[in-house]
Order: structure tokens, then C-alpha cells, then sequence
């Protein structure tokens, strides 16, 4: 990193924890892995040129060089540059689905592994990005195509090495244009694609094994209160788990796309007492356990939902990996797919 742009990067850390101190929801943290350096992909494709040049929603980024530190931040964005043979220097710890609470997820494991990496500089963030963190990895380039980035987060990120954000809106970016972005910026558009219709090839697969999953109209329930079953929430059909239905050959229902009345949300409410409003929901894929759908059974409102009573019911355990498997990301994707059809193909067996 050029002597600036570590100078920039501490003031910006620097003013993150002033804001910390005002009130700021982000505070940094010490980072507890070494960092490793960003191994060149293995490719036979035409080497890119630079600069490149990214629009994206909060701004313009221009990459000058091939970036050789690679930094990541939010969920997931990391998966891109490991599958295509970079390790990034540091990357957001897994705050998700991770069983064993080392901070990574156990493809993104198998993956360093495969590579003979040690694990990246994991960044906390429970309370928010931790910029100084961030900044200590002198990072070439910020990966963060799949985020929540707000302007602000952009900006700071910006003082510190050139920052790829999400193209439309905070988190529905498809897992395809996630993977695009990000191995544009490295100079590995190529790879990417090649990425993009493996992982397509793969879902093809998996669900041509099981007869009567195409079509099922599929809803996402999302944070079931089984102490307050007043509202019905859902992810709208712009969140990544809702759209991953359609490459898995489900259908959204008219409902949803009827009650999902913010273009730009991922996910909506209604109240029970609409519930009849889905009536044409056949499966229902949801976080949590057997407590959730005993609740949903026992409700009088919610139990007259076509889904529920038929017991096409999906619940993903969040505290398990196979809880991350509704989100598809580039190394996820391979590793809970068959598992994730079949659960869907179950459940969906209950109402053919």
C-alpha cells in the first residue's frame, strides 16, 4: 500500500472511532489471525486490463492495478475471490450459521484448506464495520458487492482502498452479479462467468433428481415471534433467499409479489389477520426449529395457511450451517445444495 493511502486509511479509522465515541453503532476490535497475502489464481483466461472501472449504487470505483491485498467486507463476499484462488488478507468473521464459533463457515474452511491458506484476518462485525481493522490489512481493494453498506460506511471504506458496493440496494444483490462484481475488480471477469454457470450446472443437477419440486409456490417466513404471532413478516421476492426459489425451479406466489408493496425492500408484513392473503403459498421455508412450527400450527390464524396445514413446512436451523443454505453464496452453494433440495422436495411432496 502506498504510504497515502495508509495515512488516509488511519485518518478514517481514526474518524470511525471518534463517531464511536458520539454515539456511532461501530466499534473496532482487535483482529486475532494473521493475515496472509493473496495468492494469484490459477487461470488459463486473457489477462485483464486495468483499470477497471465499476457504477455501482452509492458511487463510481476505479481499480488502477490488479489488486494483490484483497479485503472483504459484510457477509459473504469473501467466497468470491477463495473461489476463484485468492485469499483475501482479511474478511468479515461469520456471524451466522457458525457452529463451532471459530468465525468461518465450514466450506469457507474446507476452502483454505484446499488452497494451503491460513485463515484471514476476521473482522468483527456484531456492532458494525470495524474500519481500523479494515485499514490494517492495507487492503488494495474492499469487496463488498452482496452488502448493507451505507453512504457513510462507503465513504470511510473509500479513504482506504477502492470499495465495490452493491449495484442496486443494501442486501438483494443475486448471488450471479455478487460473483460478477467482485471478480471484475480483480481482474478475474472470466472466472467469474465460468463461477456462474458451474454453479447453475450444479442446481440444474440437484433438482433433477426430485419429481414434483418445480412449481411449488414457495413463501419465506421470516422473524417467527412464537410469543407474537400477530404479523406475518416475509422476505420479498428482491431478497436473495426469496430469488434463489426461482433458480431451484419454485415459483413466488402472486401473494407475495401483491404484498411486497416497497419495490426496493427485502422483506415485508402483514398482519394475521390477512393471513387468508396467502392463500396460494404451498411451501413455507423458515428460520428456527420444531418450536416454530408447533407454534404455527397451533395458532388459529396462521394454521389455516394452506402450507401450514399440510405440514410443507422448511425450518432451517440458524445456529447450523444448513441454516445459511436459503442464502446461496459462491462456495455455499456446492456444499448444502443437495441437502437444501431435498429438504424443499419433502416438504413440497406434502402437498402434491
Amino acid at each position: 500500500m502506498r504510504p497515502t493511502r495508509i495515512l488516509a486509511a488511519l485518518a478514517a479509522s481514526t474518524l470511525a472511532l471518534t463517531l464511536a465515541a458520539c454515539g456511532s453503532t461501530t466499534e473496532p476490535s482487535t483482529p486475532t489471525s494473521a493475515a496472509p497475502t493473496s495468492a494469484a489464481p490459477s487461470t488459463t483466461a486473457p489477462a485483464a486490463t486495468f483499470p477497471v472501472t465499476i457504477e455501482h449504487a452509492l458511487g463510481t470505483t476505479t481499480i488502477d492495478e490488479k489488486p494483490e491485498r484483497v479485503a472483504t467486507v459484510n457477509w459473504a463476499n469473501h467466497e468470491v475471490p477463495l473461489a476463484l484462488g485468492v485469499v483475501p488478507v482479511g474478511m468479515a468473521a461469520a456471524n451466522f450459521g457458525d457452529d463451532d464459533g471459530n468465525g468461518t463457515l465450514p466450506w469457507v474452511e474446507e476452502k483454505l484448506t484446499e488452497l494451503g491458506a491460513q485463515t484471514p484476518v476476521l473482522f468483527d462485525e456484531t456492532d458494525g464495520i470495524d474500519f481500523e481493522a479494515v485499514a490494517e490489512t492495507e487492503p488494495d481493494v474492499i469487496l463488498a458487492a452482496y452488502s448493507g453498506l451505507t453512504q457513510e460506511d462507503y465513504d470511510t471504506l473509500s479513504e482506504i482502498a477502492p470499495v465495490v458496493a452493491y449495484p442496486e440496494g443494501p442486501w438483494v444483490t443475486s448471488w450471479r452479479d455478487m460473483i460478477r462484481l467482485n471478480a471484475k475488480a480483480l481482474g478475474l471477469a472470466a472466472e467469474g462467468d465460468a463461477l456462474v454457470a458451474d454453479l447453475e450446472a450444479q442446481m440444474t443437477a440437484a433438482v433433477a433428481k426430485h419429481d414434483g419440486l418445480a412449481g411449488t409456490s414457495t413463501m419465506f417466513l421470516t422473524h417467527v415471534d412464537t410469543a407474537d404471532l400477530s404479523q406475518v413478516s416475509f422476505y420479498t421476492p428482491k431478497d436473495t433467499r426469496a430469488a434463489f426459489f426461482e433458480d431451484l425451479g419454485l415459483t413466488t406466489p402472486a401473494s407475495v409479489t401483491a404484498a411486497s408493496k416497497d419495490p426496493d425492500a427485502f422483506s415485508g408484513t402483514v398482519s394475521a389477520e390477512q393471513v387468508d392473503t396467502f392463500d396460494d403459498v404451498e411451501l413455507i421455508v423458515t428460520y428456527g426449529g420444531d418450536e416454530i412450527v408447533a407454534a404455527l400450527e397451533k395458532d388459529p390464524l396462521l394454521s389455516q395457511m394452506p402450507a401450514v396445514k399440510a405440514g410443507a413446512i422448511v425450518s432451517l436451523p440458524g445456529s447450523d450451517p444448513i441454516g445459511t443454505a436459503a442464502n446461496p453464496t459462491p462456495l455455499a452453494i456446492s456444499w448444502v445444495l443437495d441437502e437444501y433440495v431435498t429438504m424443499l422436495a419433502d416438504a413440497a411432496a406434502k402437498v402434491k
